[in-house]
């Protein structure tokens, strides 16, 4: 007797490799994922523009940092004593606009760099609406605070979708390796202040532009991370308090998932060595003069210096 429904992730025929490079951008999904690569030690780049969720917002990211096209001070706005780019998340606003464009524009130089070696890219969708900000009718990524009167929200047409999802494929093709693979995700993280009726629509609508428009395209997947929440945990306990974030287990439940699929065997190994050693890091111990702790941390600095040995770029530099 099955008491549940198991979503599975195709096994891929191309697998992460030890040396691979990926990029991945969008949601706080994106961010969960990104947190364990870190971890894992693998060379990741997530959210240059910082937390981004819809696909016209994440294309033109995307767009910038193919041209490396940085921004300038007619791109900025102000409010409430800040210098803020309705294309980023705050976390790029200061009080000057030369610390926001510094800040902004590094972040571009990064990327761009970045990319040019990635093998992966992991795209993450939040959600459909888009919010258009009335005094230079642009379309923006985040509103930053500003009063409501400013903005007109609506969603995006399917249209917009599609072509935003196209026209983001075709720069990462053109900046990315020749086998560049990308994998695109619907975040499970639901926007109840939307409404949940125009929740479900919004995610409905980037789920069937993403299923129209990668066949067109090799080298594109999709990876059922909102099908697993809804359908196979499927339970409030799966996530935190808020009832709207999915909560570790379950973004770990998605994570195996995702490494079974898309992990070589030594990738696999090196990432779950590499997590077991994190969390020794982790330890605080009653008495530090310990002979015995003294003979743990050796342990452990021989265990970092076997992994350092099995790739050529630096791993565990925050952590030693």
């Amino acid at each position: 007797m099955k008491f549940r429904t198991a979503v599975e992730i195709n096994d891929s025929e191309k697998k992460i490799e030890l040396e691979d490079h990926i990029f991945s951008i969008g949601s706080c999904f994106s961010n969960e994922i990104s947190e364990l690569l870190e971890t894992g030690q693998i060379q990741s780049l997530n959210n240059p523009f910082g937390t981004i969720f819809n696909p016209f917002s994440i294309n033109l990211a995307i767009r910038k940092i193919h041209l490396s096209e940085f921004y300038t001070e007619q791109d900025l706005i102000g409010y409430d004593n800040q210098v803020i780019s309705l294309d980023h998340h705050t976390s790029f606003d200061s009080r000057f606009s030369h610390q926001t464009l510094a800040n902004i524009n590094a972040k571009i130089e990064e990327a761009n760099l970045f990319l040019q070696d990635a093998n992966w890219v992991l795209i993450t969708y939040g959600t459909s609406f888009i919010y258009e900000f009335l005094p230079k009718k642009k379309l923006v990524a985040n509103c930053h605070k500003i009063p409501g009167k400013y903005f007109e929200k609506r969603l995006l047409t399917q249209q917009e979708i599609m072509d935003s999802i196209r026209e983001t494929i075709e720069n990462l093709n053109d900046i990315c390796k020749s086998d560049v693979q990308i994998l695109f995700t619907v975040s499970p993280v639901r926007h109840t202040k939307d409404g949940m009726m125009e929740n479900t629509l919004s995610k409905s609508k980037l789920i069937s532009a993403v299923h129209e428009v990668l066949p067109q395209f090799e080298n594109c997947h999709y990876l059922p991370v909102y099908e697993i929440l809804m359908d196979d945990l499927r339970d409030y306990r799966f996530y935190q308090e808020d009832l709207i974030h999915p909560n570790s287990q379950a973004v770990q439940y998605i994570w195996e998932k995702f490494g079974n699929a898309y992990f070589s065997d030594r990738t696999m190994d090196f990432v779950e060595e590499n997590f077991r050693i994190m969390k020794a890091l982790e330890h605080k111990p009653n008495d530090e003069t310990h002979p015995k702790y003294h003979e743990f941390l050796e342990n452990l600095k021989g265990r970092i210096a076997l992994q350092q040995t099995k790739v050529k770029f630096p791993i565990f530099q925050k952590s030693t």
